[in-house]
């Protein structure tokens, strides 16, 4: 099959996970509803295609490892809802206007937000769509050099500090590709090599790790996340067949 092999590569990343109260917390690794949007937004996908969105999420495949370990960074936000501006209703990504629920703290109080990142990592992603459809992989990989819309690693602040594609290779699946692809030498004084890393469950049952429920699928017509998955983490050194 052919495999993307992307370089991610950034200040800050952000891979979104269950937010608990007001800290916005990222996972180790991307989620499938981040590469949906990703390749989404490569490909020219509005916000409310919700069925093509859809459709692309649940051919998305991939593994991913860490070659320079990040730090973590947070973020704190702060904003005052009690200012004129902050009453009037707002736009939806649906073509509608809204209004923000809950109590009068909730309207006119200050908002506090700690947005979490990883600064200063750089990872390798291989990815491939399964099936015979459109995009394929040759039509994203096209769409990943030369992007519909500015492309982003979790947030809009969150942008590449290099091109995202390296190359497109082939391989029996997203594991040996993400395996045989070599480790690169940290860019960056003081930075440490690192290969943590997460690949599907069905795959490299044999590799040391451990398997991890994760619920990173988007209902893109309701906007919510849904649909819980299990992967694999461990440690991943490169250069090795599986």
């Amino acid at each position: 099959m052919e495999v993307l092999l992307l370089r991610f590569d950034a200040p800050l990343m952000s891979f979104g996970d269950v937010i608990v109260d007001h800290h916005n917390v990222t996972d180790r690794f991307p989620r499938l509803s981040l590469l949906t949007g990703l390749f989404g937004n490569a490909l020219g996908y509005r916000h409310g295609e919700a069925d093509a969105l859809a459709i692309l999420q649940a051919r998305i495949e991939f593994a991913a490892r860490w070659e320079v370990e990040p730090t973590v960074l947070v973020d704190y936000h702060t904003v005052d809802l009690g200012q004129p501006k902050m009453a009037i209703k707002g736009w939806t990504t649906r073509g509608i206007t809204e209004h923000r629920d809950g109590g009068p703290d909730a309207k006119l109080g200050t908002h506090i937000r700690y947005r979490h990142y990883w600064a200063n990592g750089v990872m390798t992603v291989a990815a491939t769509l399964t099936g015979n459809a459109e995009p394929s992989v040759s039509t994203l990989a096209v769409a990943l050099r030369e992007p519909a819309r500015p492309l982003f690693l979790g947030r809009k602040t969150c942008l590449p500090a290099a091109p995202l594609l390296r190359e497109v290779v082939e391989a029996p699946d997203v594991l040996v590709a993400l395996q045989a692809m070599s480790g690169e030498t940290p860019p960056r004084p003081g930075a440490q090599r690192s290969a943590s890393a997460c690949w599907p469950v069905h795959l490299g049952t044999e590799l040391p790790g451990r398997v991890v429920a994760v619920y990173e699928q988007r209902d893109w017509r309701n906007q919510i996340h849904t649909g819980r998955r299990l992967r694999r983490e461990g440690v991943l050194p490169d250069g090795e067949a599986t």
